[in-house]
C-alpha cells in the first residue's frame, strides 16, 4: 500500500510539473534568474517527440487523462527551475525537431538525442547526460530468424526504423540489403511489428525494454553496436549562455543522484498505463 500511495504521489507532482502549454501561460513568465535570451521572454519553450518511453511519452491516470511524463520531461522540468524560468512544453514528431530547432523556434530540444554531427548544424549540443544503448527488436514468432546482427542483412527481411534517427543510419549500415522503412513514430514500429507487417525493427535499447513490458512477444535480438558518446540535449545554436547554464543544471541533476530519480521513476510510469504519440486537437488521447 505505501508503494502505492508513494507511486500515486510522485504522479501527481509529475502531473501538476508537466501539464502543457496552456499551464505554463497560465502560470506566467519566471524570474530569468540569468537574464537569459530565449525564444519567449520568461519562458523555457522545449521540443519533444513524446513517442518514446521511458524518455518522452504521456502517462495516464485513471480516467485516461495524459500527463507528459518520462526522465527527458523531468530533467526538462529541472533545467528550467534551475534557471528561474517557467517550462514550456511543445510536442512533435521527431522529424520535425531538427527543423524547428534550426528555424530558431524552440530554446531546448529534449528527445532521447544522440551528438549526430549533421544536427550540429541546426543545433549546439550539452554535456552527455545519459548512455543509452541500441537495439534490433522483433516478435518472439520471428525470433528464429534472426541469430546474429549479419542475420538481419537479407533481402527478403523486412524493417524498420523511426524517420530522422540515429536507428535509421544505423539500419542502412547494419542492414543495407534488407527492405528498409522509415515510420514517422516509434508507436508505429511496434504496431507494424506486432501486426506481422515487419520482421524487425532498428530502436533506442531502453525504449525497447519499455514496449516490451507492454508487449511481451516483442523480443530484443541483440545490442547495436554505436560509437556515440550518449544522449544529449539540443540547445538554440550559439546561444553560450543557455549552453553554459543548462550544463551547469543537468550536471549538478547528475551529480546529486535526481536524475537517476528521474530514469527510475520513468520506467515505472512507462510499465503503467501509458500512450505514446501526439495528442488530438482536444489535448485527449485520439481514439483511433
Amino acid at each position: 500500500m505505501k508503494k502505492v500511495i508513494a507511486f500515486l504521489l510522485c504522479a501527481l507532482m509529475i502531473a501538476s510539473m508537466f501539464a502543457g502549454c496552456t499551464a505554463a501561460e497560465k502560470k506566467g513568465p519566471g524570474k530569468n534568474t540569468y537574464n537569459l535570451k530565449t525564444v519567449k521572454e520568461g519562458y523555457l519553450t522545449v521540443i519533444t517527440s513524446p513517442d518514446y518511453a521511458p524518455y518522452e511519452f504521456y502517462a495516464l491516470d485513471a480516467n485516461k487523462n495524459p500527463t507528459l511524463a518520462g526522465f527527458d520531461m523531468a530533467l526538462a522540468q529541472y533545467i528550467a527551475d534551475y534557471l528561474g524560468l517557467t517550462l514550456e512544453v511543445v510536442p512533435m514528431d521527431f522529424n520535425g525537431i531538427v527543423g524547428e530547432m534550426g528555424a530558431g523556434k524552440a530554446d531546448l530540444a529534449l528527445a532521447g538525442l544522440s551528438p549526430d554531427p549533421d544536427r550540429m548544424e541546426k543545433m549546439d549540443f550539452s554535456d552527455c547526460y545519459y548512455e543509452g544503448k541500441q537495439a534490433f527488436i522483433t516478435v518472439s514468432s520471428k525470433a528464429s530468424m534472426f541469430t546474429d546482427l549479419a542475420s538481419t542483412n537479407k533481402e527478403s527481411v523486412k524493417i524498420a526504423a523511426q524517420t530522422g534517427t540515429i536507428q535509421m543510419e544505423l539500419a542502412e549500415e547494419f542492414s543495407p540489403n534488407a527492405q528498409i522503412t522509415q515510420l514517422t513514430k516509434a508507436t508505429d514500429i511496434i504496431a507494424e511489428l506486432i501486426s506481422g507487417k515487419l520482421d524487425g525493427a532498428y530502436i533506442e535499447w531502453d525504449v525497447a525494454v519499455a514496449y516490451k513490458q507492454n508487449y511481451p512477444e516483442l523480443t530484443i535480438v541483440c545490442e547495436v553496436p554505436y560509437e556515440a558518446e550518449g544522449n544529449v540535449i539540443g540547445v538554440a545554436k550559439g546561444n553560450a549562455d543557455l549552453l553554459k547554464y543548462v550544463n551547469e543544471a543537468l550536471n549538478k541533476c547528475v551529480d546529486e543522484g535526481t536524475f537517476a530519480q528521474f530514469v527510475k521513476t520513468a520506467l515505472e510510469q512507462a510499465a503503467g498505463d501509458n500512450y505514446q504519440g501526439l495528442l488530438g486537437e482536444d489535448g485527449k488521447v485520439p481514439t483511433e
